[in-house]
């Protein structure tokens, strides 16, 4: 059973009262954080991962059903956003680099579930890496390596904005064939 002054609290934020928002926020804001720090260090990624959870409870208090303390479903949806940054991160870290999204969702559950050695993977990308043009290689890595914004990419490529989002397009769908085909070519062998 919900207590009382959850209800009212839900009943508050439901009637968007930014004085219940900002009681609320100010309320769980230091043990949100500690509970996040506990698994993530980075002081940055810290709060904005208590702001993303934040966040998200506040979208999903409609579909709050009162089965646990309002406090206990904000607590959960941490937990989910912990792992899933825990995740991503571990995926990072083992591909050397942050790919086009298309090929981490392909390479995930490989990943994930350590069905493939970590120094393979890894020598996968690299030979894909070498085998693409150097428009291509130089592209990605500026993008996905070193995080640079495509107005800064395009500017070093002496292009457009569309026209450098349309080479790193190209480069993304280079990367993701030249990988499939290497994949089923040492599959094969």
């Amino acid at each position: 059973m919900l207590p009382e002054d959850d209800k009212v609290l839900i009943d508050r934020l439901l009637k968007r009262d930014e004085q219940a928002l900002y009681e609320f926020f100010k309320a769980h804001e230091v043990p949100l954080s500690r509970f996040i720090q506990r698994q993530v260090s980075d002081p940055h990624e810290v709060e904005e991962l208590t702001q993303e959870v934040f966040i998200d409870f506040i979208e999903s208090l409609r579909n709050f059903r009162g089965d646990a303390k309002v406090k206990t479903f904000l607590f959960s949806i941490a937990r989910h956003k912990i792992i899933d940054y825990i995740r991503r991160k571990k995926i990072k870290k083992i591909v050397f680099s942050k790919l086009p999204p298309k090929v981490v969702e392909g390479l995930q559950s490989i990943i994930i579930d350590d069905d493939i050695d970590k120094k393979e993977l890894q020598e996968k990308i690299a030979h894909v890496f070498a085998k693409l043009p150097n428009d291509y290689k130089v592209i990605l890595r500026l993008k996905y390596i070193e995080n640079r914004k495509m107005k800064e990419i395009a500017a070093s490529f002496s292009l457009s904005f569309k026209a450098a989002e349309s080479l790193l397009y190209r480069a993304r769908r280079a990367f993701v064939t030249t990988y499939e085909h290497y994949t089923l070519v040492s599959e094969i062998t």
